[in-house]
């Protein structure tokens, strides 16, 4: 019989014996699972594990009355608890004797709660985080009767999320006084904040500039003045998902046992499921990645984030993520790539060789593969690589813990599917006995760190914080750097602004900068900028002039637009160093010299729009080498993941073409000439043949929409004629109800008097007419319609009914230079009318058919003899001749309401 029908057939024997007897529990023996070798390690049935380890199965979970477990812990005894994920509660495992004496029994817990995805037993209770099912929020399970079972519930806090970026999982604090508690960016802090200063616009620049008060119970260590922080504004994905979600995004909080007093964190995750304290105390977060965004600019991998006390981790929903780069966040430790993050723990205490003790294990749902992490002391940080510790296909892993007996304990399922819990043992040669965890290399370091994070908050001696600070702007080491600059925030700003600004060290002023940018009013900008204009970003390093760049980017979007001649000035100092031939470089320097609108720099980003341009760093071959991995492994996502290998320079050219995308307007101080609109347009039908995750076509087609939507009717019109925007095809129009009559101005205008009287005229009726008189072909409405004419949304805004009625009766009475048509006679006697939509030094382009822009002319300037203003308009008169009055009117209505179809004039 196959090991796995032995295994059904167990369940199904204990689960008969157990109706008979009614005993509330599950009996399974351990079974051995094959495990790859060395002759054939691609062997997708077997498991993939270092040498030395086995794998056992042992438990197959009857779905139907025990679920799908996505959470596990353990108790004082070593026992574990386990959790489905919707509705079927919580049951306590007694895993099988490792020398496989014994069966494994799991028992049920009878606590009425469900939809469990965080377990932890501390303070003598089990405490859960329920995400959906009994209800959101943080809870503890403590034992009523004294039988050694927890069954009492008790609710300690409401959490505001929900699904599957909801709450999470939870640890003990190191010091063992307090729980920590992640979730995702769908999940409120746990206290109420209210915004001091509503969401807001400046000059394109500022998006949303928030100033926040805590509850009395919540405290932040990364001042809680969260924003967006982008000077593009953003683009929502374009599937929705996280649509209007700001900042702080996914975080870390702590709590007391009780529930009752908080603390964030670490803020900036999409959606980190699990954490880990290392012995040192410092705290490991895996993060999800947004795999909807494989290919595009913006999309960061899953990671591990080395979760320091106040750390900002970038997340910002749509294109508006942050990149590792900037120096107001951290960096990733180890990027994984694409996956679903799960299941996180260190190997403390178990019977693994010592690097596989000290390791930080981290499972992927998605892609079936478990790895460790393996964690070098870097300055106050660390630095990490990964090796595949556990893999097969398929796998769902959903979490992992290391049991009391020293074997590791994984459970794979999630989503319903079906779930089994696994143990992996060593049984190889090397030494496997118990290791100190603590690394003392470079402890110096982290104890810097951890005195200035001290200060994460109101200090009672605001003086010594800054003392302690100030120096450390300076410092080489990133992590260093950023405590000092938090710990800077927390403190009085006249303590410490004029001495961060006039620090002599670069980096130092720059930080300096950054904290007073983020947390001075509007007056501070002429000292911010000031102490910044002094650097010269010349004598700076790559590095380096990236942090400036940022510096001067928050100047902006924290503290208002500044005066024109202020702008000219920060556009005169960086656009010498456009392009650097850095990824991270000029992407940043591109978005700073768009928001100051510096001049020359449209035509100068569709210059790297062209094939073999916006040349960015090369992926590392190591990078290639996982991608290629993860695409052998799951063909759901080969197509996403090929996108992403030899594409930087891709997918910085997609976005020069998204921020260029708020200049379509600005043609006269912006330099666009109409061979580069012709090479911007052009480049979307080249993107389209890219490849990428579930919103990269979506995406596109928005930048090129809302750039279309920037343009005047005739740059659109242009862009039709030369076949590089496809031109409008109106659907089938409607036929006129009629029986017409040739219309007059006067009799239109006398029917009107009374016809467009309040609750007069039908508004579908109205739209029928506009498109049976095709005035849809030529004019746009709404956003649908042709671009040989103006557009008429607004129309009603800008004419009065005897303009509108002399316009579409009469039509060459008056004749906008705009969209007059031309008479251009050649030197060989030809002679061509039509409007022209395109001109340069080559020549023109005449569009001879106002309803088919691909029907057009190109006339060399040698060849022209003569261009006069044709006396008649493009559009015919007579369009209205084939309604009757009752369509008549609907139209007029039509065209003059601004597309509300409520308008007084229309019928309830």
């Amino acid at each position: 019989m196959k090991p796995f029908m032995a295994g059904l057939w167990l369940i199904l024997l204990t689960l008969a014996v157990q109706a008979a007897a009614g005993e509330p529990e599950w009996r399974l023996p351990p079974e051995r699972m094959p495990v790859a070798s060395a002759a054939d390690p691609g062997d997708a049935a077997s498991f993939r594990v270092p040498d030395g380890f086995a794998v056992e199965r042992l438990f197959v979970v009857p779905r139907d009355e025990l679920g799908s477990w996505v959470s596990l812990a353990t108790d004082p005894q070593g026992r574990l608890i386990a959790s489905d994920q919707a509705d079927k509660g919580l049951v306590r495992i007694t895993p099988a004797p490792l020398d496989g004496s014994g069966d494994t029994i799991v028992e049920r817990i009878p606590a009425a709660i469900t939809g469990a995805q965080g377990l932890l037993w501390a303070f003598d209770a089990l405490y859960v985080v329920c995400n959906g099912g009994t209800g959101s929020g943080l809870y503890r399970v403590t034992d009523s009767d004294g039988d050694d079972m927890p069954d009492h519930v008790e609710k300690l806090c409401e959490l505001q999320g929900s699904g599957e970026h909801g709450p999470h999982n939870l640890l003990l604090s190191p010091d063992g006084t307090r729980l920590f508690l992640v979730c995702g960016n769908h999940t409120k802090v746990p206290f109420e904040v209210v915004d001091k200063t509503p969401p807001q616009v400046m000059g394109g620049i500022r998006e949303n500039q928030r100033r926040v008060t805590l509850a009395a119970n919540g405290s932040s260590r990364l001042p809680a003045n969260w924003d967006e922080d982008v000077v593009i504004p953003r683009m929502w994905d374009g599937n929705g998902h996280a649509a209007g979600l700001l900042a702080p995004g996914g975080y870390v909080a702590s709590t007391d046992p009780d529930g009752k007093s908080w603390e964030v964190w670490s803020t900036g995750y999409r959606n980190a499921y699990d954490f880990a304290f290392n012995a040192d105390g410092d705290l490991f977060a895996y993060d999800a990645d947004m795999e909807w965004d494989l290919g595009s600019p913006w999309y960061r991998p899953t990671r591990v984030n080395h979760a320091t006390s106040g750390s900002e981790l970038g997340w910002r929903s749509g294109t508006a993520k942050w990149p590792a780069a900037y120096p107001d966040s951290l960096p990733g430790l180890v990027d994984i790539g694409p996956g679903s993050p799960v299941g996180v723990c260190f190997g403390y205490g178990s019977r693994f060789p010592e690097r596989y003790q000290r390791a930080l294990f981290i499972c992927d749902w998605t892609f079936g593969t478990m790895y460790a992490v393996h964690l070098e002391p870097d300055g106050s940080s660390y630095r990490g690589t990964k090796e595949e510790f556990v893999a097969r296909a398929p796998l769902p892993l959903t979490d992992v813990v290391i049991g009391g007996d020293g074997a590791m304990y994984f459970t794979v399922g999630g989503r319903n599917a079906q779930s089994e819990l696994y143990r992996v043992s060593y049984t190889g040669g090397e030494p496997n006995g118990p290791v100190d965890g603590k690394d003392s290399r470079q402890a110096g370091s982290r104890e810097q760190r951890r005195s200035l994070e001290a200060f994460h908050k109101p200090a009672d001696d605001p003086a010594a914080a800054v003392a302690l600070a100030l120096p450390a702007l300076a410092s080489p080491d990133r992590f260093l750097r950023y405590a000092a600059r938090v710990a800077l925030e927390h403190q009085p700003l006249e303590l410490w602004q004029t001495k961060a600004l006039s620090q002599t060290d670069p980096t130092a002023r720059m930080e300096g900068a950054i904290a007073v940018a983020r947390q001075a009013e509007p007056a501070a900008q002429p000292a911010v900028l000031a102490a910044l204009d002094s650097l010269d970003p010349q004598a700076l390093s790559s590095d380096e002039q990236l942090r400036l760049v940022r510096a001067y980017q928050l100047a902006l979007i924290r503290l208002g637009e500044p005066s024109a001649n202020v702008q000219t000035g920060i556009g005169e100092k960086f656009l010498p160093l456009f392009p650097s031939g850095s990824f991270d470089l000029d992407r940043e320097l591109a978005n700073l010299l768009v928001a100051v609108r510096a001049p020359g720099i449209a035509g100068l980003l569709v210059g790297q729009l062209a094939e073999g341009g916006a040349a960015g760093d090369a992926a590392s071959s190591q990078d290639e080498a996982d991608l290629r991995q993860l695409i052998e492994r799951n063909s759901n996502y080969a197509e996403a993941v090929r996108a992403t290998l030899d594409k930087r320079g891709d997918m910085l050219q997609m976005h020069y073409a998204y921020i260029l995308r708020g200049l379509q307007d600005r043609p006269a101080d912006l330099a666009w000439s109409p061979a580069d609109r012709r090479t911007y347009f052009a480049w979307f039908k080249r993107a389209r043949q890219w490849g990428g995750g579930n919103s990269f076509q979506k995406f596109l087609t928005k930048i090129e929409d809302e750039s279309l939507a920037g343009l005047s009717e005739n740059d659109r019109f242009a862009l039709e004629a030369a076949g590089i925007h496809e031109p409008y095809t109106p659907p089938p129009l409607p036929v006129a109800i009629g029986p017409g009559r040739k219309w007059s101005v006067a009799e239109v205008l006398a029917a009107a008097e009374t016809g467009l009287a309040a609750g007069t005229r039908n508004y579908e009726n109205g739209k029928r007419a506009f498109a049976a008189a095709r005035c849809i072909v030529c004019h746009r409405y709404e956003g649908d319609g042709g671009s040989t004419g103006p557009d008429l949304t607004q129309a009603g805004g800008r004419f009065q009914l005897k303009d509108v009625v002399e316009a579409i009766v009469e039509p060459s009475r008056v004749v906008s230079d705009q969209y007059r048509a031309s008479i251009v006679q050649t030197i060989d006697g030809k002679v061509i009318v039509g409007r022209v939509v395109a001109e340069d030094d080559d020549g023109l382009t005449i569009v001879v058919d106002p309803e088919n822009a691909a029907n057009s002319v190109e006339v060399a300037q040698g060849d022209i003899e003569e261009i006069t203003p044709s006396p008649t308009s493009l559009m015919p008169a007579g369009l209205m001749d084939q309604l009757n009055e009752d369509e008549v009117l609907d139209l007029i209505a039509y065209t003059l309401c601004r597309g509300k179809s409520k308008d007084p004039r229309f019928r309830r």
